[in-house]
């Protein structure tokens, strides 16, 4: 009888221990996020007002800007957007020279503008260490004499300085363990990081998994570059830590976070300040494709907000920055350079993202049409185990691939594991985490109905479409979110304790 007594207790604690987690998370809304860029090489760009009402419409809570545009500084006050403003290649000499001007430089494009805007960064130059060299001098100075102005505002713990860096200042990036920094910018590069380490600023990287695929296609997998889902014989390895990468994007992130640990940097975190996949291309750029595009920067979004981190450093995940808002059709050949934006300039969507279950980021997501099937290169037994757990456990409905209904046929495991994971998803209003079943599901944005079988998903689009449409007028992405990480507390709470209460009336 003490024995039950103690596992009593033993419930009685868990209980309250995860909810206290659930409501103790309500509060917290620090984490990462997802911004754009904002380029300006649009013909019939909107006008600022119309830019930022745009924003707000599609819940962008971060934007990157490539110089201090005031209209835009000014059409941003009193919006909550969060805005990295940039100090242009081209007037680096003067700012990194004169202490003065720098001084100026914030007074006129910081002070006169926060808080009411909300500036959070400085991006001096653009990968200045790898376009215009000769400048890399004056690199340094200008970020301090901009650092040492926002200190004599009050403004430097609000107000991050750093500088972009193109991916290719770090060289042997895969494995990420054996990368390091260009032997040739070290010296110009250590101080940066110094001042970056002492300043609790971020390491900025323009990180392009398009363009690691381009050049090393037949090495790189399309499908890891793409954030797609792959078998653990497709993931990247890296043989000297045994970590295991499923997309490109977090090796390049590591790979980043070796090379500074290599020159005794261990305490600064990675920003990406650009990444992206062109949605159209010339003959030479077969890849460049809307529905790549939509997959990489879907899955990207989703691989933010699921807060997993890299496997160097799961505990931490990297805010990125999208490029780009609006396709620069005025950009010169070829003909991908016009093809990064996320819309048109006339604000209409390049392609409809597949983002939903992730809160109401991006409101151009109304299609809502995700659904969880089973992966390929599974056995029987394990998809036979998860497929049992969804129709138990997991309640998921069932009945439509029992023999002689609709979805029965073809009748094997894989397919029926499939339903049964969709049936699970779509019951579990697609929470962050619903479609895993030990890693033998993914979510697709492919309809898997067949014939007279009509897959959950497929059944719930139109009312859930209205759903997401009506969320984007009355819920923040960060409340969703939190309510979303309630609900999957709550449903392994339950999944624990009913556990539990079974071992007990065993033991009883």
């Amino acid at each position: 009888m003490a024995n039950s007594n103690n596992f009593i207790l033993l419930i009685s604690f868990l209980s309250f221990s995860f909810l206290s987690i659930s409501t103790s998370g309500e509060t917290e809304q620090k984490g990462p996020f997802v911004g754009v860029n904002i380029g300006t090489d649009v013909e019939n760009m909107p006008a600022t007002s119309d830019i930022v009402s745009f924003l707000q419409l599609q819940k962008i809570t971060h934007v990157r800007l490539y110089d201090a545009n005031p209209d835009i500084l000014k059409s941003l006050s009193g919006t909550k957007i969060r805005v990295i403003i940039s100090v242009p290649n081209n007037q680096l000499l003067a700012i990194g020279s004169s202490n003065t001007t720098a001084a100026s430089w914030i007074q006129r494009n910081v002070v006169a503008y926060y808080p009411q805007t909300l500036i959070t960064g400085i991006s001096v130059g653009d990968e200045v260490l790898t376009t215009v060299y000769s400048s890399a001098p004056l690199l340094l100075p200008a970020m301090e004499s901009l650092y040492n102005a926002l200190v004599s505002s009050n403004l430097h713990q609000q107000i991050k300085v750093s500088t972009p860096h193109a991916a290719s200042i770090i060289l042997d990036p895969f494995p990420p363990s054996q990368a390091f920094f260009n032997q040739t910018l070290v010296d110009v590069l250590l101080p940066i990081l110094q001042f970056l380490s002492k300043t609790e600023s971020p390491l900025m990287m323009n990180l392009y998994p398009y363009y690691v695929f381009m050049q090393n296609k037949g090495v790189v997998p399309l499908d890891n570059a793409l954030f797609k889902p792959v078998t653990p014989n497709k993931e990247m390895v890296d043989p000297n830590t045994l970590l295991h990468y499923t997309n490109v994007l977090d090796a390049m992130i590591d790979s980043a976070y070796f090379s500074m640990k290599n020159l005794n940097v261990t305490d600064v975190v990675v920003l990406v300040t650009e990444t992206g996949w062109p949605s159209k291309g010339d003959s030479k750029e077969p890849y460049a494709t809307k529905d790549n595009a939509d997959t990489y920067n879907s899955n990207l979004i989703k691989h933010v907000f699921d807060h997993s981190g890299t496997p160097l450093h799961p505990e931490a995940t990297s805010s990125v920055f999208i490029y780009e808002l609006f396709n620069e059709d005025l950009r010169s050949p070829p003909v991908s350079e016009a093809n990064w934006g996320l819309f048109y300039g006339n604000t209409t969507a390049v392609y409809l993202l597949h983002v939903s279950g992730i809160g109401t980021f991006l409101a151009n997501d109304t299609t809502n049409q995700t659904y969880c099937i089973a992966m390929d290169g599974f056995d029987s037994k394990t998809l036979q185990a998860a497929l049992d757990w969804a129709c138990g456990p997991g309640r998921a409905n069932c009945s439509e691939i029992q023999p002689g209904e609709s979805c029965y046929k073809p009748n094997n495991v894989k397919n029926h594991a499939s339903y049964a994971f969709d049936s699970y998803y779509q019951k579990e209003g697609k929470s962050p985490g619903s479609c895993d079943f030990k890693g033998v599901a993914m979510i697709t944005t492919t309809d898997p109905s067949h014939g007279s079988c009509e897959f959950p998903g497929s059944k719930n689009v139109s009312n859930k479409t209205k759903e997401v449409v009506n969320s984007t007028e009355s819920s923040s992405a960060g409340e969703k979110l939190r309510f979303r990480t309630m609900n999957t507390v709550n449903n392994i709470l339950h999944i624990f304790l009913t556990c539990l209460s079974a071992l007990l009336l065993v033991l009883l």
